[in-house]
């Protein structure tokens, strides 16, 4: 069984990387926790589908810190690197 990330969303600014294992390390194995700084959402990954959704469920609309966090599964990544089309140049 793998680990499983989960994004978490309306995360006040000065919630820390620390403060995000503690609380989803009461459900389960943190494996890692990225918060994307000044975005205001992040992810955290456990080590298995079963603490995933224990955390899932126990947090999602929870408080942390002032503010009530929304917990989804994240998406995976994306495979590339970025994408934007270019446009096609005029023709005549």
């Amino acid at each position: 069984m793998g680990s499983k990330r989960l994004y978490v969303g309306n995360l006040n600014y000065q919630t820390s990387e620390d403060k995000l294992k503690e609380v989803f390390g009461a459900h389960g194995e943190v494996v890692s926790v990225t918060i994307i700084q000044g975005k205001g959402f992040g992810f955290v990954e456990m080590d298995s589908d079963e603490a995933a959704n224990k955390a899932k469920e126990a947090l999602n609309n929870a408080d942390v810190d002032g503010r009530n966090v929304r917990v989804d599964d994240a998406r995976p990544k994306r495979e590339g690197g970025g994408g934007g089309g270019g446009g096609g140049g005029f023709r005549r």
